[in-house]
């Protein structure tokens, strides 16, 4: 196939048509949606919770209930939610329902194929556990536009180029550019994901809190396995 980077065994591409390509001549997936849904995964598992991915807020509940799960509001709601410092206190083996239509519905998207949710946070402890496998994909989130079309996102292309420069092997052209992305910024990343559309979208709302937690780099080593449904912190 012409999309699929089959020649290489370190690839990159974007949404949902990417994880559809690479999922299934890949050996491990890293979905990385930083603004947020990856970064409440890496928090809320970290602390020990397990983290289920829904695609639709509005059957939600339904799931969260027969799973006997608390279910993520709005991020105004003041509860747990998409807002990644609503996670900082979650206690472990607490049950979220966390729906996201990007990272947790790429997560939902991958098959069978190992899956793990990546970010600034945990970029290295990330890409060291993907090493082991060989043939990995990374698939930044992106954003919607109003007509649900993807919309590039900055904080994705750069999360993913962090994961990028800690692998090993031979790299697609796609991949070699997420790496540059994230090498152009790396010494400020707070002060770009400021400044880009999805990092001025939250702290025009309030949430600047979300922006900083999401920039922190490599302050964690917990690495957010996908498994039977729900994600669960394999790191040490």
């Amino acid at each position: 196939m012409i999309y699929d980077q089959a020649e290489f065994d370190i690839t990159c591409e974007w949404g949902l048509h990417g994880a559809h390509q690479l999922a299934p001549i890949s050996n491990i997936i890293i979905i990385v949606d930083v603004l947020s849904f990856s970064t409440c995964v890496e928090i809320a598992t970290n602390n020990g919770a397990i983290v289920y991915p829904y695609r639709w807020k509005d059957e939600a509940k339904a799931y969260a209930e027969s799973l006997k799960a608390e279910l993520a509001g709005k991020r105004q709601s003041g509860k747990y939610s998409l807002s990644p410092a609503s996670l900082q206190n979650i206690p472990a083996g607490t049950k979220l329902v966390l729906p996201s239509p990007n990272g947790a519905t790429l997560t939902l998207e991958t098959g069978n194929t190992l899956t793990v949710a990546g970010c600034l946070r945990n970029c290295e402890a990330v890409a060291k556990f993907a090493q082991r496998f060989g043939n990995v994909a990374v698939i930044p989130a992106g954003e919607r536009w109003e007509d649900d079309s993807l919309r590039f996102a900055f904080e994705d292309l750069v999360g993913a180029g962090a994961i990028l420069s800690y692998l090993k092997g031979n790299f697609s052209p796609e991949a070699q550019v997420a790496i540059a992305a994230f090498k152009s910024c790396e010494d400020d990343l707070l002060g770009y994901l400021r400044k880009s559309s999805s990092g001025k979208e939250l702290i025009y709302r309030g949430f600047d809190q979300d922006v900083e937690l999401a920039a922190a780099f490599n302050v964690s080593n917990c690495i957010p396995v996908f498994v039977e449904s729900a994600y669960v912190n394999k790191g040490i």
